[in-house]
């Protein structure tokens, strides 16, 4: 054999050689690339298991050869199996460039090539869409609605710098989790944003690798070494591609070869018989259409759970050994923590049938509601009193009996003339019983939240969720009222110069007030009609009026009353007086906002300053149940909270003495 000869016989088995023991990136050739993401490694008592999934991304069909499949760990080969990858959660992430030299065209170029991508990829694929500009970001978390995709993309508009390391590592952040994951990158250029590029670039691929992300690039109308280089080492932290396009249908083109890559996805295992755990070094090679390919990594073996499906030629585990029937009974009821779903389903299913119940269901007409509905239809507008005869034969015969006992229990109780006034202040369309029900069903649902969401602490979450359910109501009625009775207010000096006009014009008061109830908004000409129709059944205007005042719980109504009934007794022109009183109220009203302007610091601190401690309680209750719950499984910890308890009520009535300022 000749000199020739040997030279050329060594050249060719070093390219051979370079073939099959490829980096830790995939092998890629012009027409077939392998990348390798969701390696699991699992460890029994009797054996390991390594499994993960192996993409193709090619312009043609391939298959990946069984045969060739090998896999070492530790340099010790073990035989891997290959089967259709079984369904994943698969995740992808657009990471569109929109710096200014994308422009107009480039634009309309990522529109067409991310419908293509949209419409190519397979339908359980949850796709996000990521731009970089000035700033990077993600614009929408992963989602299978694709019309939300592409409205997302069809909105992007070209301006700026490229901050493209910042992007990779938003998209990589937002697709962290088990599964297979992937990103499809198109740029024009280099990062022109970042401090330090080499350790931003840095930065970014070590977090594609630690995700077990695989990016397939295009290279968008650029040759830029320096964006060259970055996009190359994005591509090559797992298996990825790099696509030079230079027009739209180059990009849409390499957008749909990376949306079949997904449809071309098969999944290995591999049993090794002896139990491992800890780190451990692995090396998959194999061999895709024509193409050699090979992953050298590092992977931790974890215990496997017993309920883990076994891949296929892995030993059988040995078979459990029954427990004594004196060890079983000596385990006593099951915890309360085992039964939680039972339980908080159980309540949660209670509450909804409870509120469906009495909110699809016509209610009882009780003889006061009767007289309420006899005046009714005296008022004027578009106010239509309802029969509710004609509903009863609908009616539930245990909602019927439902509500009858809430009233019951509501008609002795000192607090429902208090809660009636705020419900009628707030125009909501419930009576005691209604009311009293709706409370129930807040406690029940508040509870069976509160135990869900605990996490370990069932109890107290239980505990915390009904005290919460049984506030929110109140607060939420006092709330609803408080914000109809300021806007009642607001609205009355312009009602009161409406009336003033309506005088001067020749009309009488109760023609003035049938203008304001035709004519005014929501809820003063409510309120008005009201009043006018008790006025039509006998009742003296100026009474009809204080009861809009004690309603509304208005100071602004009681002097406008006052100024009415003063007007009637010494004489005046009644015009004038309501003119100068809404003039009065506007004044104020105008003081009052100064007032809340200056104070608004101090509110908002207080209400911080409130908020705090029970939000960081809640969020340590989550992260750091065993810490937290010393508080309440100990003598110290029971004292320090009702110290806590305590001092926050202080705390609170003082700082809201401080930041109350009466007007």
């Amino acid at each position: 054999m000749n000199v020739v000869t040997r030279r050329l016989l060594v050249g060719v088995a070093a390219a051979a050689t370079c073939l099959v023991l490829l980096p830790a990136g995939a092998a890629q050739a012009d027409d077939v690339s392998v990348g390798l993401s969701n390696v699991k490694a699992t460890s029994s008592g009797t054996g390991s298991t390594v499994t993960g999934v192996i993409t193709l991304r090619s312009k043609v069909d391939v298959q990946l050869s069984p045969q060739s499949l090998k896999l070492l760990v530790d340099n010790e080969p073990f035989p891997a199996t290959v089967k259709q990858a079984a369904k994943l959660d698969r995740r992808a992430m657009l990471v569109i460039d929109t710096s200014g030299s994308m422009g107009a065209q480039g634009m309309a170029t990522v529109r067409k090539a991310s419908a293509t991508y949209l419409g190519t990829v397979s339908t359980d694929v949850k796709v996000g869409v990521a731009s970089f500009a000035n700033t990077a970001g993600v614009d929408l978390a992963p989602t299978l609605d694709r019309a939300a995709a592409q409205r997302v993309i069809n909105g992007l508009e070209s301006r700026g710098d490229t901050s493209l390391y910042a992007a990779m590592q938003s998209a990589a952040a937002v697709l962290g989790g088990s599964g297979d994951r992937s990103i499809v990158l198109l740029s024009d250029g280099a990062d022109t944003t970042a401090d330090n590029k080499a350790l931003a670039l840095k930065s970014a691929v070590a977090k594609l690798k630690a995700g077990g992300i695989r990016v397939d690039v295009v290279r968008f109308n650029t040759n830029d070494p320096e964006a060259t280089k970055a996009l190359q080492a994005f591509a090559d932290a797992n298996g990825g591609t790099v696509v030079a396009a230079d027009n739209g249908a180059a990009v849409s083109a390499a957008f749909a070869a990376s949306a079949q890559a997904l449809n071309r996805q098969v999944q290995f295992s591999s049993a090794i018989p002896k139990p491992l755990t800890g780190p451990h070094s692995y090396e998959i090679s194999g061999v895709a259409g024509n193409t050699p390919f090979g992953f050298s990594r590092e992977v931790t073996f974890t215990a496997a759970s017993a309920a883990a499906p076994r891949p296929s030629g892995s030993p059988s585990p040995a078979p459990a050994v029954a427990a004594p029937a004196s060890a079983a009974a000596s385990l006593g009821p099951v915890p309360i923590t085992d039964r939680t779903p039972y339980i908080a389903g159980g309540l949660l299913a209670l509450g909804l049938f409870v509120m469906l119940g009495t909110s699809l269901m016509p209610t009882l007409e009780t003889k006061r509601e009767r007289r309420v509905a006899s005046i009714d239809s005296y008022v004027v507008g578009d106010v239509v009193a309802l029969s509710r005869q004609e509903m009863k034969a609908a009616q539930s015969t245990i909602t019927a009996q439902l509500l009858d006992m809430g009233d019951r229990v509501m008609k002795d109780r000192k607090s429902t003339s208090r809660t009636m006034a705020l419900i009628e202040r707030a125009d909501l369309p419930f009576r005691a019983g209604e009311w009293l029900v709706l409370r129930v069903v807040a406690v029940i649902v508040g509870a069976a939240v509160g135990m869900v969401l605990a996490g370990e602490g069932k109890a107290l979450g239980l505990l915390l969720g009904g005290v919460l359910g049984l506030l929110v109501m109140p607060g939420g009625l006092r709330f609803v009222a408080s914000r109809r009775a300021r806007k009642f207010e607001a609205q009355l000096p312009q009602i009161l110069l409406l009336i003033s006009t309506s005088l001067r014009s020749g009309f009488g008061l109760p023609q003035a007030l049938d203008a304001v109830a035709r004519d005014a908004a929501e809820p003063a000409g409510k309120e008005f009609s009201r009043a006018l129709a008790e006025t039509r059944i006998g009742t003296d205007i100026s009474d009809a009026l204080e009861r809009v005042a004690v309603r509304m719980e208005s100071k602004s109504m009681h002097w406008t009353v006052m100024a009415i009934r003063i007007q009637r007794e010494v004489g005046g022109n009644l015009a004038d007086t309501l003119r100068t009183t809404a003039g009065t109220l506007r004044e104020r009203e105008s003081l009052h906002r100064q007032v809340a302007t200056l104070s608004a610091e101090g509110r908002l601190s207080a209400y911080i300053l409130v908020a705090l401690p029970i939000f960081i309680f809640i969020y340590m209750t989550r992260v750091n149940y065993e810490y937290v719950s010393l508080l309440w499984t100990t003598t110290v910890g029971l004292f320090m909270s009702v110290g806590g308890v305590v001092s926050l009520g202080v705390g609170i009535i003082w700082m809201r003495q401080v930041v109350k300022i009466e007007v």
